[in-house]
This record gives structure tokens, C-alpha cells and sequence, in this order.
């Protein structure tokens, strides 16, 4: 397993982490297999979307505020329920087919760390499952 550190700047913010893990991919030759890509915490998520286009995430982050405020009628009194309910949507992990080295992800694909609850440090476990 490999950790990879990102610091968010924001409170919510969609991260293309895409390059980060084809580095990891290179320096550790994980040649055919599934690379799974796992965030450990309850305020932030991973996803794969487009990432030619960044209003895409814009339009990800905005959709996601309109749908869970981030002040409504919450129970948890941690000022971050918003923030618990948005990773659960959006999921804690993706998975991706890695064949001759590279990641096959679509043409415009890419692969996020989605903040939720920033600005913090976090951290994203890759592990890679060989043929």
C-alpha cells in the first residue's frame, strides 16, 4: 500500500490527482492489475470525472451545495454534516484497471480527491492488485 499526501486549500474543492498516481504507478512498475484508490476519511471522497474541462468541477461542487447546504437541519452539531453527507454520495474509493502500466481511464477522464470539510492535509491510500 502507498500513501499519498494532499493539502487542500478549500472547504470544498475537487483535486485532480490523476498525475500523482501515475507517478506511483512508474516508480512502483504495477505493470497489469486493479489499483484501488481509497480516501480514510468521512469528509472528503474520491471520484473519477472529466478533467479536460474545469467547470466540470465547478459544476460538481456547486450541484453538491445545492443539494446538501452546508448549513440545514442537522443533528450532528460539528458544523461539518453537510460535509459527512457529501462523501457518502460521492464514495471513499474507485477503482481502475491498469493494463501495461497505464491506467485505462477514458480519453477526457481523471481521477479527484473531493474536500469536503477544508482546508486540511489528507491522505489517499493506492493499492494495487496484480494479475
Amino acid at each position: 500500500m502507498i500513501t499519498l499526501s494532499i493539502s487542500t486549500s478549500k472547504r470544498n474543492e475537487l483535486i485532480d490527482i490523476t498525475g500523482k498516481i501515475k507517478e506511483k504507478i512508474r516508480e512502483y512498475g504495477w505493470n497489469t492489475g486493479v489499483l484501488t484508490v481509497y480516501c480514510p476519511h468521512t469528509t472528503a471522497g474520491i471520484t473519477i470525472n472529466e478533467n479536460a474541462d474545469p467547470s466540470v468541477r465547478t459544476d460538481i461542487i456547486n450541484t453538491l451545495a445545492k443539494l446538501i447546504p452546508e448549513y440545514g437541519d442537522y443533528a450532528h452539531t460539528e458544523g461539518n454534516s453537510d460535509a459527512h453527507l457529501k462523501s457518502s454520495l460521492v464514495g471513499a474509493s474507485a477503482q481502475v484497471i491498469v493494463q501495461a502500466g497505464q491506467m485505462m481511464l477514458g480519453t477526457w477522464q481523471g481521477i479527484y480527491f473531493c474536500e469536503f470539510d477544508g482546508p486540511r492535509r489528507r491522505q489517499v491510500y493506492l493499492h494495487f492488485q496484480p494479475d
